[in-house]
Order: C-alpha cells, then sequence, then structure tokens
C-alpha cells in the first residue's frame, strides 16, 4: 500500500496508507483503522464491532457512542448502514481525530467528535444514554495492542449508567481469554444487568468482540436482519463478512 500522509510527533510515527479508495491508519506500526468508501465491509475485525446493531431491528438504535475512534471505520459503518440520529465518538489521539477528519472524511452532520480521555469523558456525561455503546480504547506496547482500560466491575458499571433500558454494549477484547476473564462473563452482579451476550471472532484475528445485550435476540434475527442489507447479506458471493459467533450466555446465566 503506498504512503499518502505520514508524520511523527512526540516520538510516534503515524501513517495513512492507500490501495485504491482503501484507507488505513498506522500508529507506530499498530493497525488501528480501515475503510472503503466503495464498499463499506471492511472483512476484518471492524466488521465485528458493527454487527452487534443487527441483533436488534433496524431503527432500534439511535444514539451510538463510540469510544476509541481511531481513523473512524465503524464510525463510517454505522452511518452507511444504521444512519443513526447522532453518533459521538471519543478518542484521546488529536493526531487520530485529524486523521480521522481529514482521508476518512468523518464529516456528517451526526457525528460530534470529542478530544478526551474516555473514562473522564464518561464520569463528566449527564446527557441521554446510549442505544448502543462501543468500548474499542486500546493502546499499544511493544508494538502491540493492549486494553487501555480493564474490563472490570467499576468500568462496566460506568457504561450501564449511560446505556439506555434496552441498549447494548460492545467491546473488543485482545482475546477470547480476556473476555472471559471480564466482569461481564466472571462477575454475577453484571451478568444478571444482561439478557444475552455473544462473541464473535474473525479468521486472523486474535480479537474477540463482545456483544451484551438487555434486549433477547439471538444468532437467527442477527442472520435474517444481516440478509435485508447490501454487503452484509452472508448467502451472496459478493459478501465479505467472515466472522465466527458463539452465545456466551442468555439471562444473565
Amino acid at each position: 500500500m503506498a504512503i499518502v500522509w505520514q508524520k511523527k510527533v512526540d516520538g510516534v510515527h503515524y501513517e495513512v496508507r492507500a490501495a485504491g479508495n482503501t484507507r488505513r491508519l498506522y500508529t507506530d506500526g499498530v493497525f488501528h483503522s480501515q475503510y472503503n468508501a466503495n464498499n463499506p465491509v471492511t472483512g476484518s475485525i471492524w466488521d465485528l464491532l458493527l454487527l452487534p446493531a443487527f441483533f436488534y431491528p433496524k431503527g432500534h438504535i439511535s444514539r451510538i457512542l463510540v469510544l476509541g475512534v481511531g481513523g473512524g471505520a465503524v464510525l463510517k459503518q454505522f452511518n452507511y448502514f444504521l444512519q443513526p440520529k447522532e453518533i459521538v465518538g471519543v478518542e484521546l489521539n488529536p493526531i487520530h481525530l485529524f486523521i480521522a477528519r481529514r482521508f476518512f472524511k468523518l464529516t456528517q452532520k451526526n457525528l460530534v467528535l470529542y478530544e478526551a480521555d474516555a473514562v473522564q469523558w464518561l464520569q463528566a456525561y449527564n446527557g441521554a444514554p446510549f442505544d448502543l455503546i462501543v468500548d474499542d480504547l486500546f493502546g499499544a506496547q511493544d508494538g502491540e495492542p493492549v486494553r487501555a482500560v480493564n474490563v472490570d466491575h467499576t468500568w462496566v458499571r460506568k457504561l450501564l449508567t449511560h446505556l439506555a433500558v434496552d441498549g447494548m454494549v460492545v467491546t473488543n477484547f485482545v482475546s477470547r481469554s480476556e473476555l472471559r476473564r471480564s466482569a461481564y462473563v466472571l462477575n454475577p452482579k453484571i451478568r444478571e444487568r444482561f439478557c444475552c451476550a455473544f462473541q464473535l471472532m474473525a479468521p486472523r484475528y486474535d480479537n474477540a468482540i463482545g456483544a451484551f445485550l438487555k434486549k433477547t435476540s439471538s444468532s437467527r434475527i442477527l442472520r435474517q436482519n444481516l440478509m435485508t442489507m447490501r454487503y452484509l447479506n452472508p448467502d451472496l458471493k459478493t459478501c465479505r463478512l467472515s466472522y465466527y459467533l458463539r452465545r456466551i450466555y442468555t439471562n444473565g446465566q
């Protein structure tokens, strides 16, 4: 892929690479975002942050909070497939926000982007709850992505404070074992706050995406909803989606 922009800031090297209409963001060599306006399905991990929205009927999710914007790939996907009333993105890194606006074209009117620490922002937030919260808070250590916030009971309760009564939290974990060690799974009081939970993974990626729903749903409902969407219909040969889905628990059990 060709490098279309690069800069080193405070010892951190940023690159935006392009192959045709595809744009990728790398920070110190860590792959943060990918998007192609001509095909909004990336064929990679960002699709898994989008897919849980289809556990619910289209139109159910009108307010979305994304913690950790990066280049903004999943925000672009939400707008393409869901057209929600509002998407709020919180990103600590000002260079990422610059790249998201300039190279990933995060300029839609329903987008509100904040440069802030996500933990502090949530602590101060006193607005309306969100139908969907995406927790994609990552940093890097020795060139490898690591969770920026530990998913313990304190963090999950903070997220729940700002989640709608029948909303959903989607969290990106480095691995399946990290998901299984999180408060979503190990803490009984957290588990009972959700109706059901699912794990999504993709080939060639170690990441595990946890989807924690306060409204009952199923893999059948997800597939039925995907079949109504261009680019997402798994029955079409042109569909680039590739994922594994597993139910973690139902009704907090």
